[in-house]
């Protein structure tokens, strides 16, 4: 009996071949890599995954939570030595789990929108894979991408975009999954930046500073600052802040750039 899908888990399975073969197309991958396909389901991305693995002599990575899912995963692919399945949930998996060299891991994966940022800052945590390729909804990729001034320009915005590269990829219409959704979705590529730009304290100082920010994005970033309850710098450390990063006191936080951020984040950290 084919699995249904479970609304618990928000499945909606991809049944569009042709995307599917699109999305496999940009996966890119290249010889001996491994790749970690999340939520394979019904294997729409997986047949074409297996049969670039196999013929880059690669690895293929599935973790799949449904049980009848992953059961399915099992028998069907128990005769490819390249395919191994785990049967767990993704935010229990750490790149390091699966691989020695998480920096060289791809992860591609079509997403549950419940769980896209949970899932999303799970894969951009230390130790981060190579190259993260996902469907996530459309609005949520909009917010990623979105640019200064605008309102969807927000700490998600700054989160991932301070620790990876993002680029649009594909535009994946409802009609292309069962059951139909009832938002479309977009396929984005994440290339973390390496070396790093920000030191694992200052990376922590980011999410604080954005996470506090964006509560008051109608006020003025000196107020903010000053007078945050999660930041309250003194008049002095607002200076020097401002002053290192090349932000106005006056500026309001959708004005500031991902860059800004990393070097306010920065200066605070000092």
């Amino acid at each position: 009996m084919t699995p249904r899908p479970k609304r618990s888990l928000g499945q909606n399975f991809l049944v569009d071949r042709d995307v599917g073969a699109r999305i496999v197309e940009e996966a890119r991958v290249g010889p001996g890599e491994t790749v970690m396909e999340i939520g394979p389901g019904k294997g729409a991305l997986t047949e074409g995954l297996v049969r670039c693995v196999e013929e880059q002599k690669g690895r293929l990575i599935l973790v799949e939570l449904d049980d009848e899912l992953a059961t399915d995963l099992v028998g069907r692919f128990r005769g490819c030595p390249r395919v191994e399945v785990i049967h767990r949930n993704i935010l229990l998996v750490s790149p390091a789990e699966v691989t020695s060299y998480p920096a060289d891991l791809k992860v591609i994966g079509n997403i549950p929108y419940n769980l896209t940022s949970p899932i999303l800052f799970h894969l951009l945590a230390r130790p981060r894979p190579r190259e993260i390729l996902l469907m996530i909804q459309k609005e949520v990729a909009d917010r990623i991408l979105a640019e200064p001034g605008g309102k969807e320009y927000g700490a998600l915005t700054i989160s991932v975009r301070a620790i990876a590269g993002v680029e649009r990829v594909l535009s994946v219409p409802a009609g292309a999954f069962r059951p139909r959704p009832s938002v479309d979705s977009t396929v984005v590529r994440l290339k973390p930046f390496w070396p790093t730009r920000l030191e694992m304290k200052e990376e922590v100082r980011l999410r604080d500073l954005t996470r506090a920010v964006f509560q008051w994005r109608r006020k003025q970033l000196g107020k903010i600052l000053r007078d945050h309850p999660d930041l309250r710098l003194t008049q002095d450390e607002v200076g020097r802040v401002l002053a290192a990063s090349g932000v106005g006191r006056r500026d309001r936080p959708e004005a500031v750039d991902p860059l800004g951020f990393v070097a306010m984040a920065r200066a605070i950290s000092d």
